[in-house]
């Protein structure tokens, strides 16, 4: 009987924290997919429209192996900020970097990465990343 209560008890706590994750994923958008070649890459990226309108940013690996080294924003005002990305070390398929607190209020101009895609050309499916955004809160006006 107690193993069946424990029992449910993880499986109760597996479903609060998996709808806590959901919930807080909610908040993220997809501002790009980028291709990694098997070599030191630089990549920028351009978002448009509410892509625009985020307050974080984090790297996702979906396909293949990539090592992130540096992460450069430009804000609309001219605020530029560099991310060292040594300590996240390398995203396999399905991890995320951390994520990264954008500079100021204003609207994300571009971003650069800068990357390295592990493996070997004949052997391992190229690198597939996303960069994703965290949405603004708006200030609720009364």
């Amino acid at each position: 009987m107690r193993k069946l209560i424990l029992l449910a008890g993880f499986i109760l706590f597996g479903m609060l924290t998996q709808l806590h994750a959901q919930s807080e994923n909610d908040d993220w958008i997809v501002i790009a997919e980028k291709t990694a070649s098997f070599k030191s890459d630089l990549d920028k990226v351009t978002p448009f429209g509410e892509e625009r309108n985020v307050s974080k940013i984090k790297i996702k690996c979906i396909q293949g192996t990539l090592k992130l080294k540096h992460v450069h924003v430009t804000m609309s005002d001219g605020t530029k900020k560099s991310y060292d990305a040594k300590g996240i070390g390398v995203l396999n398929k399905g991890m995320t970097s951390f994520a990264f607190t954008l500079p100021g209020d204003s609207k994300l101009e571009h971003i650069e990465l800068e990357y390295d895609s592990a493996g070997v050309i004949l052997i391992s499916k190229k690198a597939k990343l996303q960069v994703l955004g965290k949405k603004r809160k708006q200030d609720k006006k009364e």
